[in-house]
């Protein structure tokens, strides 16, 4: 899927690319630029054989060039404005709530984990620190810590349980993003294709052939759209294997953290942690006596 991805993204650029010269030129109707003449000076002679030359004009700004794009996409531009809004919306949103302080906060993890090494919590104090925090990380271990005291093996698939929950909740909206960045190139497609049809249709109806104003509406509208269709899916499939990525990080690192909390809280980790103060216990007295 991402090889398939990858071609098509390079076979779009490549499009685009040849597209852009054509995209400086006036659209339809409009009137042709003509080159500023070049100031005369009065005091320089005049003669028949020295005409006055004209300076070139120069390329159009890109200023100039962008403004004719959005022009030339005509009834097209609607669908297009409108992915570009849906995919900044859902883009910025997902990265907000996709930040590591937010998913797994530090300080909460360290002084959770901390405590409960030291046999300083019970089940219903850390299912209440749990609730407080309130973050993925910390519902996470609410499941495994409503299983306090069993074997290790009911703490595990509670905690397991809980994270597909949240990996569901932490992937929303990714389809979204997905589905502009594969919209986006098809429509571009569709302008393309209903670019020339509408040249063709002047051709065959007007001989539109020697004006070539009257073909430039219909290429203009099959190459913009082409481009529009890529400056959208290129960033928005960017985003998507970035925030995919990002959450395959995520739910490692909260599966680690999830191992942790069932060795401390299942019942063999508290029974191993209580019989460490015994064996300390017997190992002082046994060195005593053998003093």
């Amino acid at each position: 899927m991402l090889h398939r991805s990858t071609l098509l993204t390079w076979l779009m650029l490549g499009l685009f690319c040849l597209a852009t010269p054509a995209l400086a030129q006036p659209l339809p109707g409009e009137p042709t630029p003509t080159p500023a003449a070049a100031p005369v000076d009065p005091a320089a002679p005049r003669g028949a054989d020295s005409p006055a030359v004209p300076k070139s004009s120069g390329t159009p700004s890109a200023a100039t060039v962008i403004l004719q794009m959005v022009r030339s996409l005509s009834y097209f531009s609607v669908p297009f404005a409108l992915a570009t809004l849906i995919a900044i919306w859902f883009i910025t949103e997902r990265i907000v709530v996709l930040r590591r302080g937010r998913v797994i906060p530090k300080p909460f993890v360290r002084r959770f984990l901390k405590l409960l090494e030291e046999g300083e919590l019970n089940r219903d104090e850390a299912l209440q620190i749990c609730d407080e925090n309130g973050s993925p990380v910390a519902v996470v271990f609410a499941h495994g810590v409503r299983k306090w005291g069993k074997p290790s093996v009911e703490v595990e698939q509670a905690i397991i349980d809980g994270g597909e929950r949240e990996v569901n909740d932490l992937r929303t909206h990714l389809r979204v993003i997905n589905g502009v960045a594969t919209i986006s190139p098809l429509l571009g497609l569709l302008g393309t294709v209903w670019g020339m049809l509408e040249s063709f249709d002047k051709i065959a109806s007007a001989g539109a052939m020697g004006n070539t104003q009257e073909l430039a509406a219909g290429i203009a509208l099959a190459l913009v759209t082409t481009a529009a269709g890529l400056i959208i899916a290129i960033p928005c499939l960017t985003a998507y294997m970035y925030l995919a990525g990002k959450i395959d990080s995520l739910v490692m690192e909260m599966d680690d953290l999830g191992q942790k909390v069932v060795l401390l809280i299942s019942a063999e980790g508290l029974a191993e942690r209580s019989a460490r103060p015994r064996k300390a216990k017997e190992t002082a007295e046994g060195q005593k006596k053998a003093v």
